[in-house]
């Protein structure tokens, strides 16, 4: 009995955390593909990555707003956003993973034409990635800095 019982305390130990650490990383590599398929204005791809019921929430102090829910309107709203930004683009400066949530520090960038001239801009947000299994579920952006 001992010895099933040390096992099973290795298993414990050395088994579930590699797990926990391939989910980690898995869960990270989705986000960079949700942010590949972003850059690429590719709103179908990005759909690949989430769930049908997909939420899309900005916070704002201690406002919640979905923007979008469900996966449908997801691609509705991206093509409606890349239509109107066909220069916007994003980069993850830092990704955390903590169990079924990806964080991020992102850097958007896009080109402002003024009739002066175009003009390039940036802006950084902290943005919060929620998963069920292997889909994004919710994503949660917080103001820009």
């Amino acid at each position: 009995m001992p010895l099933v019982y040390s096992f099973i305390v290795y298993l414990a130990l050395a088994v579930l955390p590699a797990q926990a650490d391939s989910l980690a990383v898995e869960r990270a590599g989705q986000v960079h593909s949700f942010m590949a398929a972003f850059n690429a204005h590719d709103s179908e791809r990005m759909a690949e990555h989430v769930t049908d019921n997909v939420e899309w929430l900005s916070v704002n102090g201690t406002e919640i707003v979905v923007e979008t829910r469900g996966k449908a309107n997801l691609i509705s709203a991206m093509d409606a956003y890349f239509k109107s930004c066909s220069s916007c683009q994003s980069e993850l400066l830092e990704v955390m993973v903590s169990g079924s949530r990806v964080s991020t520090v992102e850097r958007a960038t896009w080109q402002s034409e003024t009739e002066q001239a175009v003009q390039n801009r940036e802006q950084r947000s902290i943005a919060v990635y929620e998963f069920a299994g292997d889909l994004i579920q919710r994503v949660y952006y917080f103001p820009a800095d």
